[in-house]
């Protein structure tokens, strides 16, 4: 039985290099990728940016835990820098005292929470309402919200006070959740924003089949807008109780003679007490370093809890509300 040559060919065994085409090939594809974001290469290079970019961010709040749980030889021996010979807790029990923690963080926790609860309800309706419902001198009112969001609170924290006064509220940490209330301010007229632009983005189709079975426009927002406008009220939720708990300007022009403040004015005033400490030589710098890092990491525990737990959300819902657009 003859054999023809083209045959031969085709089953003839592929030689080496041929083989090593392939592999180079094969290679080729692992490192750089058939798109230039699928190689290993890019990864690598995207991961490299990751870990230098979070580690920017995450070495000042790593030196902050590791320092204050050092002890005092710790802190001035220079050979220990990342791993502390002890495990020192004192510097926190010295932190926790000065800063009155359990009165000021259940201050600032009533606070930011009333706050945020406050700003989800009235910043909601209103952005409801500027974005679904028709009444006279709409664009006025919106011209008037951004006005508001521009004017600096320097400018308003007069007034603000001496109607505190009149009303008798003065001195009292109710000054700080008064605004949530009403949606006073920069606050306020940011969140009226955001939500504004969610509910501009729903289709019209809801609201026309809402009317069509005699639904009211505030029983629309109550039982379709409202459950629809999850990211956006995780969104403001999360600012507003950040930002209150996180502020110092209002509680110093408002709680003026009172020994209830939240837990940022009480940080400053731990500053103010450790410095004098210093100067003094009833506490050496390292120590004071330590007291302060240690207080520091107790002012912003909770927050810090609260945006890990709700982080993928918060992602989603800045994406949802258009706030990258």
């Amino acid at each position: 039985m003859n054999i023809s040559t083209d045959t031969m060919k085709k089953y003839r065994k592929p030689s080496n290099k041929h083989y090593l085409q392939r592999g180079l090939t094969s290679a080729k594809y692992i490192i750089l990728g058939k798109e230039i974001n699928e190689g290993l290469l890019f990864k690598a290079f995207l991961y490299t940016i990751f870990i230098a970019t979070s580690y920017i961010y995450l070495n000042p709040i790593l030196k902050m835990i590791v320092n204050m749980v050092m002890s005092e030889k710790d802190l001035i021996d220079p050979t220990i820098t990342w791993i502390p010979s002890e495990f020192y807790l004192g510097h926190i029990r010295q932190a926790w005292k000065a800063l009155h923690y359990g009165q000021a963080f259940s201050i600032s926790m009533i606070v930011a929470l009333s706050s945020a609860i406050f700003h989800c309800v009235t910043c909601a309706l209103a952005g409801y309402a500027l974005a679904r419902l028709e009444f006279p001198f709409k664009k006025l009112v919106f011209g008037l919200l951004i006005t508001a969001f521009i004017i600096p609170p320097q400018v308003t924290v007069l007034p603000t006070i001496i109607g505190y006064t009149k009303l008798g509220i003065n001195d009292s940490f109710l000054t700080l959740i008064v605004p949530s209330i009403l949606g006073f301010g920069v606050k306020g007229s940011l969140f009226v924003i955001i939500f504004r632009q969610f509910f501009l983005t729903q289709p019209r189709e809801l609201e026309e089949a809402a009317k069509i079975d005699g639904a009211s426009a505030f029983r629309f927002f109550l039982k379709v807008m409202l459950p629809l406008a999850k990211p956006a009220l995780l969104v403001v939720f999360l600012f507003s109780f950040v930002w209150t708990w996180n502020d110092t300007y209002l509680p110093k022009m408002f709680l003026v003679d009172t020994q209830l403040l939240p837990l940022a004015s009480e940080m400053l005033s731990l500053d103010r007490v450790i410095e004098s400490f210093v100067e003094s030589q009833q506490m050496s710098s390292d120590e004071a370093g330590a007291v302060k890092m240690a207080a520091s990491f107790l002012a912003i525990l909770p927050p810090l809890l609260i945006f890990l737990i709700f982080q993928r959300h918060f992602v989603e819902g800045v994406e949802r509300t258009g706030l990258v657009e």
